[in-house]
């Protein structure tokens, strides 16, 4: 598995409550279609096609794009950073959605998520929260992540972990009850590893 961290306001417009509220996460760049079957190299023709980029910002447009598309994969983590808060979600698919491919929108690429986990961001061991602080739109943590065990990786100790028991989640009753449907769903997939991090999210979430 592998942990990444996306900014919450592509092309500068805050989406945090949406991204929340219906469960996905999305980065930006309208006007390069679906990317799903996209080298890098035809990100690149598309990016300067759409010409909107150039110079550095067309460099990290690409890795950005890479990133998000190609190496997050169904099953890794996402942290999203909410003002003094941040939320840990597991990742689904890349999809297209041509609807929302227009300028000053971006909101076409994307990718599904079910949200885990809220914490202070006080309550991050540093690795994490440098990872966070990246001023990246996305960017991958490239140490090693314990198997299986979120919390150990996630949080590390002090007084913060007591606030974040008190006030565990910043997201809606609904969506915390489809989440868990969701993840109880999974604990019957044929995939030995999704059903283990299913198991752990239910366990560590009842906690």
């Amino acid at each position: 598995m592998k942990l990444f961290q996306i900014k919450a306001s592509p092309l500068g417009v805050e989406r945090i409550a949406e991204f929340l509220e219906n469960n996905y996460i999305c980065i930006g760049y309208p006007g390069t279609g679906d990317l799903e079957g996209a080298s890098p190299e035809e990100m690149l023709a598309r990016l300067l096609k759409s010409g909107a980029y150039q110079g550095k910002e067309l460099e990290a447009a690409v890795v950005n794009l890479n990133l998000f598309v190609h190496e997050m994969q169904d099953g890794d983590y996402v942290l999203v950073a909410d003002g003094q808060w941040v939320h840990l979600g597991d990742l689904g698919d890349y999809f297209y959605d041509e609807t929302y491919d227009k300028a000053g929108d971006g909101r076409c690429h994307r990718r599904g998520v079910t949200w885990l986990k809220s914490i202070p961001q006080s309550a991050l061991n540093p690795e994490v929260a440098e990872l966070l602080a990246d001023e990246s739109s996305v960017s991958r943590y490239r140490g090693t992540l314990p198997a299986a065990r979120i919390e150990l990786w996630l949080e590390g100790t002090g007084p913060a972990d007591s606030a974040a028991d008190g006030n565990r989640s910043r997201v809606d009753e609904i969506t915390v009850a489809k989440a868990i449907a969701v993840l109880k769903e999974a604990l019957n997939s044929d995939d030995a590893d999704r059903r283990e991090r299913a198991a752990v999210a239910i366990l560590h979430y009842a906690k």
